[in-house]
């Protein structure tokens, strides 16, 4: 039987996509806040910048001019930090300092012409030609022959370190396999091969039979705040069928998609009422040839507002130096968000 009350008392919960743990100290939210304080300057944006490297018709810093881009615009970063004509080399000196090269290639997807609008502002059938489009270039991009892995994100909002506000999101794809992507498929696999099951199939179902971190759903697509969560209002997206990436998403699904973006980016901002910032990520399965069965597509939102829109959240200290820790617990921030009041749509 339980007896730990999850809610009041000091402990630990394990990610079994990482095998990391993350410290959780509930008892800590009734701390005066006496740390930094955020100034947000108010955002009023025009739908067309003619400063913005990324409007359409504009010159970008490269010299290079945009088309009059009417839905999604796709283009190699100008300032790409990988490239697709790094050397093939390896440096061993001694066995210990070891380096070696990485090519790649880094693309920025412009996900409108309006340089005023946010995930959480756009149409859904806008939002689902940025998910055709993330799925047309994990095809071909996946298809080189040195890229072995293709990751998607977006980086929203200046305390995100966005460098430019027209709404935008990049991939990077390259010949080694990151190391957040090797944790996830080693423990992916693991679980499979002791339990027979795809990890993330078996936690979604206990979610679904739960309910308390759940925060939106529809047919398809199912939103939550994983149960091992580092950040105060992280979320997690996941499909109900077993998919170990984008290219098998059915056209019903691509919309289903798109819906749970909107859904979870106009609760987002209407948690404290501000253009809410984050880092959001697709994971999916290596580009490699090989076999990953055991992987299930996922999408992390990882966002930095703490108690308002103008308390962040930090990792430093312990976290940096021992694990993660955080105060809310995954079930106060899920109920937190399900209350936001949403807009009519």
């Amino acid at each position: 039987m339980n007896t730990l009350n999850l809610s009041e008392y000091p402990h630990r919960r394990h990610n079994p996509l990482t095998g990391e743990w993350i410290l959780v100290s509930p008892q800590r939210l009734k701390r005066p806040w006496q740390g930094q304080v955020e100034h947000l300057a108010a955002i009023q944006r025009p739908s067309y910048d003619p400063e913005c490297y990324l409007c359409p018709g504009n010159l970008r810093a490269s010299d290079q001019r945009n088309p009059n881009y009417a839905k999604t615009f796709v283009f190699d970063n100008d300032f790409g930090a990988l490239l697709p004509d790094a050397p093939t080399e390896n440096i061993n000196p001694n066995g210990v300092l070891i380096a070696h090269s990485e090519p790649g290639i880094c693309r920025v997807i412009c996900f409108s012409p309006h340089h005023d609008l946010t995930l959480a502002q756009m149409p859904v059938p806008d939002i689902r030609c940025i998910v055709d489009t993330w799925c047309d270039e994990t095809i071909r991009l996946g298809e080189r022959e040195n890229i072995n892995h293709v990751q998607i994100f977006e980086n929203k909002g200046s305390m995100m370190g966005c460098s430019n506000p027209h709404p935008h999101g990049q991939i990077w794809a390259q010949y080694s396999v990151p190391t957040e992507i090797v944790k996830e498929s080693e423990n992916q696999s693991a679980h499979l091969a002791k339990a027979g099951n795809c990890l993330l199939c078996d936690v979604l179902k206990v979610e679904i039979e739960q309910q308390i971190r759940i925060i939106d759903s529809n047919d398809y697509f199912v939103a939550l705040v994983p149960y091992w969560a580092a950040w105060p209002f992280e979320v997690m997206i996941l499909p109900r069928h077993h998919h170990s990436g984008l290219i098998s998403l059915k056209p019903e699904e691509r919309q289903a998609f798109a819906a749970i973006l909107k859904a979870v980016t106009v609760r987002y901002d209407g948690l404290f009422d501000v253009s809410f910032p984050y880092t959001s990520g697709i994971h999916q399965a290596p580009t490699d040839g090989k076999d990953h069965s055991e992987w299930h597509l996922h999408v992390h939102f990882y966002p930095p507002l703490l108690r308002s829109a103008t308390v962040r959240k930090f990792m430093v200290g312990y976290e940096m130096l021992a694990e993660a820790q955080r105060d809310l617990t995954a079930e106060q921030s899920a109920d937190i968000l399900r209350g936001v009041i949403l807009p009519h749509t």
